[in-house]
């Protein structure tokens, strides 16, 4: 972007005021749905089972993308990876950015008269493009300490809250639990702070321990012990992320907002387990999804079961604070348009599921068709995530369906550093090797190699074990959802869109053949 095109957007952003509210997002790291409003009883969590109790569960909430940078970008600019130019990882030699055109709520809020702050993991670049003015993440802080260090994170958040400032402000903590670690603090960085000899001592973090037999094993993860231990050990951190954000919310009280500010609570992708984490299945894409307003007070403590994505959040900040979304474009591409809705509407509103034609002359699966072209959709983005792991994926989700489109589906699927070195995927890898008994929902043949299309009927088969792709009695499904792929990836921009059996013609704006044999 010219100077003189930012001095033009920034003059618009400036014209328009915002109200006097404020929004503190928290955002963990590789976390699941390890709450008991989402069913998980096995789990102590009781400052995010409080923020439960006053707010509005999302129990269908999904992530753009299950991989940790392109994620937050998404978050925070509201564009899905393959428009914000996030492929993947930004840290070290992966070295993924977002494009400099690009816009997020940090830069929009700011040219608002919003003050912004960050504290802990950020993971995404460039600064231009999220340039938080408050900012106590890897770029000006120990990661570690500010991401781990629930104290220290306390302490910065009172500096932050407490501060003589009157303008309205967004906050954005980013805790690194629970991800995975190497080397002597654990496998889940779980030994940091714990009070052992050479580990330090956080004050503030009273580990809860658990023993294998205590955890609970979702679907996708075999029920073996080393599974469960280190299950046990992700639910150790989790703890720390939990009484980190208690602290938080109890400076927040202290600073006299909690009548005045928005509260969300996410995470990124699914748990850093095979099955979840880098996948577009549902195990690795359903996200916790608190929203906390303290202007509907009617809808705390319940749960809404509509179709949300984490590319809600951007609008949703906005909606909020009464701030515009600027008109600017990337390249020489259409303007930019959010794809994402505000999820402050949906506070008012009964919490009913879909509704469906009662009166329709058609019933059962035809009804279902009918009723699927118009049916709420989140979309899914997937590029790399490190930069040997180039596995592009798309997907649309509907209540009912899941449609993923495998665009390098001749390669065996990539797995990540973190996963193939946990417990869980040794397992893995040791029981098939010895031909041992493996009680996973999957081969490993079957992990590694998809088919181009996967498409699963969700009401029978939600833990997406069946791919109907080439069923006969799914083909109008198939085209349907198929259609408002395309329809969703030209809206969006996404280079990828004639892949991998065609390429984009600059020249006619078309996708012409390739005769590759895909």
């Amino acid at each position: 972007m010219t100077s003189l095109s930012f001095l033009l957007v920034a003059l618009t952003l400036s014209s328009s005021d915002v109200s006097a509210k404020n929004v503190l997002m928290l955002v963990a790291d590789d976390v699941g749905r390890e709450l008991k409003v989402y069913g998980n009883t096995a789990i102590k969590m009781p400052n995010l089972d409080k923020l439960a109790e006053r707010s509005a569960a999302f129990t269908s909430a999904f992530t753009a993308v299950s991989s940790c940078s392109p994620s937050r970008s998404a978050i925070l600019t509201g564009l899905p990876p393959h428009q914000n130019g996030m492929f993947g990882l930004h840290h070290l030699f992966h070295h993924f950015s977002s494009f400099d055109q690009v816009l997020s709520l940090p830069g929009i809020l700011s040219n608002h008269g919003v003050r912004t702050g960050i504290i802990g993991k950020k993971h995404v670049g460039p600064e231009s493009v999220y340039p938080f003015e408050f900012d106590h993440s890897e770029t000006n802080d120990n990661l570690l300490q500010a991401s781990r260090n629930i104290t220290y994170i306390r302490e910065l958040s009172r500096e932050f809250l407490r501060s003589n400032d009157s303008r309205p402000f967004f906050l954005y903590i980013g805790f690194m639990d629970a991800h995975r670690c190497d080397g002597k603090l654990g496998t889940f960085c779980e030994k940091f702070g714990n009070g052992d000899p050479g580990m330090g001592s956080i004050p503030d973090w009273t580990p809860t321990i658990y023993g294998p037999s205590e955890v609970e094993v979702p679907y996708f993860v075999q029920d073996t012990p080393a599974a469960r231990g280190d299950l046990a050990k992700q639910y150790l951190s989790l703890s720390r992320l939990d009484q980190g954000i208690g602290l938080v919310l109890q400076e927040l009280e202290l600073a006299g907002h909690g009548e005045d500010t928005l509260v969300m609570y996410t995470s990124d992708n699914g748990i850093p387990f095979p099955g979840a984490k880098t996948n577009l299945y549902d195990s690795g894409a359903t996200e916790p999804l608190l929203v906390s307003s303290p202007d509907h007070p009617d809808s705390w403590g319940t749960t809404n079961p509509v179709l949300t994505s984490l590319l809600d959040l951007t609008p949703t900040v906005l909606d909020w604070l009464n701030a515009s979304y600027p008109k600017y474009h990337i390249f020489d591409q259409e303007p930019v348009k959010l794809t994402g809705k505000s999820l402050l509407g949906y506070l008012n509103r009964p919490i009913t599921r879909e509704s469906r034609s009662e009166n329709s002359i058609y019933s059962g699966f035809e009804r279902r068709l009918q009723e699927l072209e118009r049916a709420a959709a989140t979309y899914g983005s997937h590029e790399s995530h490190e930069i040997t792991m180039y596995y592009p994926m798309r997907s649309i989700r509907t209540s009912e369906y899941k449609l993923i489109l495998n665009l390098n589906y001749l390669m065996p699927y990539p797995v990540a550093s973190d996963i193939y070195s946990s417990p869980t995927f040794q397992d893995i890898l040791n029981r098939t090797e010895s031909g041992d008994s493996l009680p996973w929902y999957k081969t490993l043949r079957e992990y590694y190699y998809r088919g181009k299309w996967e498409l699963y009927d969700l009401l029978k088969d939600p833990e997406e074990l069946h791919n109907v792709a080439e069923s006969a009695e799914y083909q109008p499904v198939m085209t349907l959802l198929r259609e408002r792929l395309k329809d969703w990836q030209k809206g969006t921009s996404d280079p990828w869109q004639c892949s991998p059996e065609r390429v984009w013609n600059t020249q006619t704006g078309k996708c012409d053949p390739l005769y590759n044999g895909i």
